[in-house]
This record gives C-alpha cells, structure tokens and sequence, in this order.
C-alpha cells in the first residue's frame, strides 16, 4: 500500500495523482434535500394562507363570531336604554281607581247601570251620564277608555279587564281619573269572573309588564 493512500482505504483507492480525492457528499444529494426543505415551507405556508381565507368568508371563527354577537347585543341594549328582560311594574287596584262612565248610544240608562256593576266590582265611581258631543253616537264598538298619557300602561289597563273590545287612547287631561264611553255595540261588561282573574293577575305582586319589541341590531 502506497504511503500516499489514506488510512482505512485499505487498497481499495489509489493515489495515482499529486492530490487527495475529496470527502464530502455529492452536489446532488445536498440539492434534494434543500428543494425538500423548501416544498415543506411552501406547503405550510398555503395551508396558512387557506386558514385565514376561511376565517375571513366563515365570520372569523366561533370564537370571533360570538365576540361581535356578544358586543352587538350589548350595544343595542345600551342604545335602546332597555333591559333584555322586562320590568316589574306595579299595578293600581280597583279601589284606587276612579271611573266617570258616559253613555254615547241612544239607549238609556247604559251610563248607571254600568257604573253600579263597576262599583260593586270595586272601583270609584266619578261622574255619570251621557257622552259629550265629541263622542256622542260616534263610539262603534263596544266602548272606548280614555284616560291620561301616565295611564296608558297603569290604571287603564287594569280598567280594560272589564270591558273587552274597548281601546285605549291618551287625552290631554291632568288627573288620575278615566273614562268609560259606552259605544254602539256594548252589551255587558266582561264576565266578572274572567274580569276578577284578569286584574289579579295584573295587580299581584311581581308581576311584570309585556316584554318590549325586540331592538334592531345597529351591527
């Protein structure tokens, strides 16, 4: 063996020049795997890419998603100054309230009889008689309960148990006290059974008022 030749080679090389063969792995092989390196960065880079579309088109994920469902109801109750659940309200009693009845039909004595019915059902009585001219032969349905705007959702809700059909309406007047007009179509008081359930349930304690209409979302 050749002074020249490299331990371990045994004689499987030989020096047969002025220089060493070189050591080191093929061009080739360091190619392959610098390219594999790369398509793998690639790839994890598509993939990344794809994610984020699919966020964009799905509303950002569940958790984005329920982040801005979160933060829109919170904004439009504040904007619509409501609670999400409705508010207890306390409701008047018959006895706190007081009824002037008026008779716009033709027919007599509607006006006394009603008031009598009403006040042995519990309620003040005020005045009694016959419709104004305003009202007079114009009331068609059954009758007509008008009180102050305050009243709309108080006293003459509790009133509007004993008259079924009868609509509310707000007038410009300054007292406590309702009307009852009597129209065309009125036979008789509601039932004073149905009636008596009707404002117990309305009067009893936590009891609570019709629900607001949903608020729109502002976003």
């Amino acid at each position: 063996m050749s002074m020249l030749t490299p331990p371990g080679m045994g004689g499987q090389y030989r020096i047969t020049g002025d220089k060493y063969p070189r050591m080191r792995p093929s061009r080739r092989r360091g190619r392959l795997v610098a390219a594999a390196v790369a398509s793998a960065a690639v790839l994890g880079l598509l993939g990344w890419g794809t994610v984020q579309l699919i966020d964009v088109f799905t509303g950002g994920g569940n958790a984005t998603a329920a982040g801005r469902t979160t933060d829109c109801r919170t904004r439009t109750a504040a904007g619509t100054g409501q609670a999400p659940a409705a508010r207890a309200q306390s409701l008047p009693a018959p006895g706190r309230i007081t009824v002037n009845v008026y008779n716009a039909t033709p027919r007599s004595g509607l006006a006394k009889k009603t008031a009598d019915e009403l006040r042995r059902r519990g309620f003040r009585i005020g005045k009694v008689g016959n419709a104004t001219k305003e009202y007079d032969k114009k009331v068609k349905g059954p009758g007509l309960l008008l009180g102050s705007p305050a009243a709309q959702d108080t006293s003459l809700r509790v009133l509007a148990t004993q008259l079924t059909g009868a609509p509310l309406r707000a007038d410009a007047r300054k007292g406590a006290d309702l009307d009852l007009i009597i129209g065309d179509a009125f036979k008789t008081l509601t039932r004073q059974q149905t009636a008596d359930k009707a404002v117990t349930t309305l009067t009893a304690p936590g009891t609570t008022a019709p629900a607001p209409a949903p608020a729109q979302k502002t976003c």
